[in-house]
């Protein structure tokens, strides 16, 4: 569950936070949970990321279509959480934990930047046996594409490994964001277990900095085309072409198809500033809106095109919500 505030400048001060970013809470930042719904006004928007790309795909296919797991206490947020997915169309089988609390995310909202604070809680107490439970089994049995975000490899390696390899053994496919760049710097190891499973990568300009850092690229660390195909080309378990799309805020999206395609880039249509409400949540809106395509049997250019869209209509409310009523961005 993110909890997003507005005019946060004192609070990146108080809590030595950088106004673009995003980061695991630290002992320091514990208080800012009940700081920020004491002391300023607050929007409670269902997160955490694959959850927020999980109701962007819902949005685009029709209902019923996208289920998501995780780990959540029985408590409010996650009684908000399930609300808030009956209402756009996604099913949940989360695993819940008596007693715990669900894991939240201060979002700090400073002009058009956000610093995000997130503390897993039971979040990183997802166990494999879920997945492999008479209620998840099956769905997961039926599924043709899976999503995982980053940050569940902070505590979820082993499941996210043996997910992304049963996805490639069947011959599904398997997705895997980037979503933070701290996720190349301290996990390296835990993101090449995952990838030669991986099918299909996402990442922002910054996290594909980190992993180009952090794996000895050697060319420029601003040159995304580059560090695309170096990423395509990294180990595959399976003869598919890996897929690296690198998002870059209201510039243009970097794709390569397999280390030895061309990159191809796809211009951002830029709002003004005036049409931006809140930037948070963003990324996992073009996630949402491109794996909606993808799964829809779109190409991949009109996948990645729908990402965009949604992404502008992410931008354009409080938060990762979208457009009420639905608009149809296939």
């Amino acid at each position: 569950m993110a909890t997003s505030i507005t005019n946060g400048e004192e609070l990146l001060k108080k809590y030595d936070l950088k106004s673009n970013d995003a980061i695991l809470a630290e002992e320091k930042h514990a208080p800012i949970y009940d700081e920020v719904v004491k002391d300023y006004k607050v929007t409670y928007v269902a997160g955490g990321a694959a959850q927020n790309a999980a109701r962007g795909a819902a949005y685009v296919l029709p209902p019923k279509s996208v289920v998501y797991t995780g780990c959540v206490g029985d408590d409010d947020l996650a009684e908000q959480l399930k609300a808030a997915n009956a209402r756009e169309g996604l099913d949940q089988v989360y695993q819940v934990k008596k007693g715990e609390k669900t894991g939240a995310c201060a979002v700090v909202i400073t002009g058009h930047d956000r610093s995000l604070v997130t503390t897993l809680r039971v979040a990183e107490k997802f166990d494999q046996s879920h997945l492999e439970s008479a209620e998840v089994a099956p769905l997961i049995e039926a599924a043709n594409f899976f999503y995982v975000e980053g940050y569940f490899l902070t505590h979820g390696t082993s499941v996210a490994e043996w997910l992304s390899k049963k996805s490639s053994d069947a011959n599904k496919t398997f997705v895997l964001n980037l979503s933070a760049p701290f996720i190349a710097q301290f996990f390296t190891e835990s993101l090449k277990k995952v990838l030669p499973y991986t099918d299909v990568v996402i990442a922002n300009e910054s996290e594909a900095e980190a992993w180009a850092t952090a794996t000895g690229y050697s060319g420029s660390k601003t040159d995304l085309a580059g560090i695309a195909k170096a990423l395509a080309g990294y180990e595959k378990a399976n003869k598919r072409e890996r897929i690296v799309i690198f998002t870059h805020g209201a510039k243009a999206t970097t794709v390569v198809a397999g280390p030895n395609a061309e990159a191809q880039t796809y211009p951002v249509k830029a709002l003004s500033d005036e049409e931006i409400v809140d930037t948070n949540g963003a990324g996992d809106a073009f996630a949402g809106g491109f794996l909606g395509a993808l799964v829809a049997g779109k190409p991949l250019e009109q996948s990645v095109l729908a990402g965009h869209e949604l992404g502008r209509i992410c931008v354009q409310q409080v938060g990762p919500q979208f457009q009420w009523p639905k608009v149809n961005i296939l």
